[in-house]
């Protein structure tokens, strides 16, 4: 069985979380390479924006959430064709 290929699979979740953000997909992918997330974070209602910020603060909280079973249904989701 042949397994989906990655990158197709980051441009798709950065399509669809760049479209929510109202950025282009392009502007998202250079700011997660970057570690910055300053037109990111203004697409943001300011209370989701600082959650975010919080996080992003917090390694251990990060990994904690990114490896839970809804993150990962999320993904999933955001990433079938």
């Amino acid at each position: 069985m042949q397994r989906p290929n990655p990158n197709s699979q980051v441009d798709a979740l950065l399509k669809v979380v760049s479209g929510k953000l109202g950025i282009p997909a392009e502007t998202l992918k250079q700011e997660l390479e970057a570690g910055t997330f300053d037109k990111a974070l203004a697409g943001m209602k300011p209370q989701e924006a600082a959650m975010f910020q919080q996080l992003l603060a917090n390694p251990q909280r990060l990994n904690q959430v990114m490896s839970s079973k809804q993150a990962k249904a999320l993904y999933e989701k955001l990433t079938q064709s």
